[in-house]
């Protein structure tokens, strides 16, 4: 494993020429073990197209969006989103993930994750309730936003999930590897933390201390009541202000959210116990089984004769049906450990939430898939077609979303936030390296199964 030092500018992607690698000399971070994969499921893909498309996508996050430091024994990585010079506790997770497997092969790999668990424990000290922080403390473009900003902070849009996301980074890797050494008094100091705000943000002893307005922002930008959120009755399950989306919440209980919420607790808590933190284990438990009960209890409806999840509810009777394409959503439950992929409840959801019965899914010439308020109608989403080849439970409905993938790229040969699915030249956002690193894990998985020769 070899990599650039910080002061290295990053390779963009344009998105008005095809893709094409940085010399190895330019990429921000390589990785043997990484490269020998690339290379070993290119090898059983027998289309050019989607070839290249895996060369592009899977080694994205290593080329271009990392910026490592700190020392040996601590490391420091920060990885930017893409486009966008802040990086995101979820989304960082998502880039890193394919990677985790191969860290036993490559200790220069394992150090870099380890840098990323570092940096994202001490964001989640600098603030929990924040979703992307800067790698200094510039001032942030939001930095007029109307709640606690603090310098290191890009964006302070309360989502549970990016909370979700930092412990499911930190059970996946300590998998993985075996390794206790990320999991420091830094660690355990940011994972107490985790599981205060959670349990504020339960709501069972009244309302928590965030609040959020944007002067002048978008109507996505804008929660109600002062940017408190709308009325809830606390149930147990998490309140958010804003969606993996970045979109600010109708209804402050997240279905897909707190389901996911629940299972990195659950992934966490034997992770806590072995660093010494054991009322913390038993604290993860309890509220993942919490959030469980309250979903079972308020967050399914009857539609066409079958039981289905809800997207938001409010513990009032009120529900938001639908599903959005970010991650973690309906969709993708069963790819965050979430449900198992013969559940019921997630069968039927997914059989509605992919017809036009969800407001969010459009069909168009070129393709059909699951969309996103954030990025407005007939435009679908990379992150939710590579999802739904995730959780597929037949290789011809995996190979239905590769093929709408290799045919959406518009010849960049990455993969991008959203298309119009009549028109794939239309997109947003060259350079999104969380689609690339989904989009590359599907397809590194297909051809290893022999469904791409």
């Amino acid at each position: 494993m070899s990599s650039s030092n910080a002061d290295r500018r990053f390779h963009r992607p344009t998105g008005s020429e095809p893709w094409e690698r940085p010399a190895p000399a330019d990429r921000c971070a390589r990785s043997e073990a990484i490269e020998r994969r690339v290379a070993a499921a290119a090898g059983r893909i027998a289309d050019p197209d989607l070839r290249r498309l895996l060369e592009g996508t899977l080694p994205n996050t290593l080329d271009t969006t990392i910026v490592e430091g700190g020392t040996p024994e601590r490391p420091d990585t920060f990885v930017v989103t893409g486009d966008i010079e802040a990086m995101w506790l979820r989304d960082s997770t998502a880039q890193v993930w394919p990677y985790l497997s191969s860290v036993r092969d490559d200790p220069g790999l394992d150090r870099l994750i380890r840098g990323v668990i570092g940096r994202q424990a001490r964001q989640v000290v600098l603030d929990p309730y924040a979703n992307a922080f800067l790698a200094g403390e510039d001032p942030s473009e939001w930095a007029r936003d109307e709640t606690e900003m603090r310098p290191g902070v890009h964006e302070r849009k309360w989502e549970p999930d990016s909370l979700q996301a930092f412990l499911r980074l930190s059970a996946g890797y300590w998998r993985a590897s075996g390794s206790l050494l990320p999991f420091d008094a830094a660690w355990r100091d940011a994972f107490r933390l985790v599981l205060r705000t959670l349990r504020v943000e339960q709501r069972l002893e009244g309302a928590g201390p965030y609040r959020f307005e944007r002067p002048d922002g978008d109507a996505t930008d804008r929660v109600p009541r002062g940017g408190r959120g709308a009325p809830t009755r606390p149930n147990g399950m998490v309140h958010g202000a804003f969606r993996p989306s970045d979109d600010a919440s109708t209804l402050p209980l997240n279905v897909p959210v707190n389901l996911a919420l629940a299972a990195a607790l659950d992934g966490v808590a034997p992770l806590a116990a072995a660093t010494g933190e054991r009322a913390g284990a038993t604290a993860a438990d309890t509220l993942g089984r919490d959030i469980r009960a309250a979903v079972a209890r308020d967050a399914t409806v009857r539609v066409g004769g079958g039981t289905i999840w809800a997207y938001e509810v409010d513990g009032l009777g009120g529900r938001v049906l639908m599903d959005d394409a970010n991650a973690p959503s309906l969709l993708s439950l069963p790819a965050l450990g979430a449900c198992a992929p013969g559940d019921p409840t997630y069968l039927a959801t997914r059989r509605w939430l992919l017809s036009p019965a969800n407001p969010w899914w459009f069909r168009g010439t070129a393709a059909d898939g699951v969309g996103s308020p954030h990025t407005g109608p007939r435009r679908a989403w990379p992150i939710a077609l590579a999802m739904r080849g995730l959780t597929a439970s037949s290789d011809a409905e995996r190979l239905a979303a590769i093929r709408q993938l290799g045919a959406t790229h518009a010849g960049t040969f990455l993969a991008h936030e959203s298309f119009d699915v009549d028109d794939p030249r239309q997109f947003t956002r060259p350079w999104f390296a969380w689609a690339n690193s989904l989009v590359g894990g599907l397809l590194e998985r297909a051809a290893l199964d022999g469904l791409l020769a």
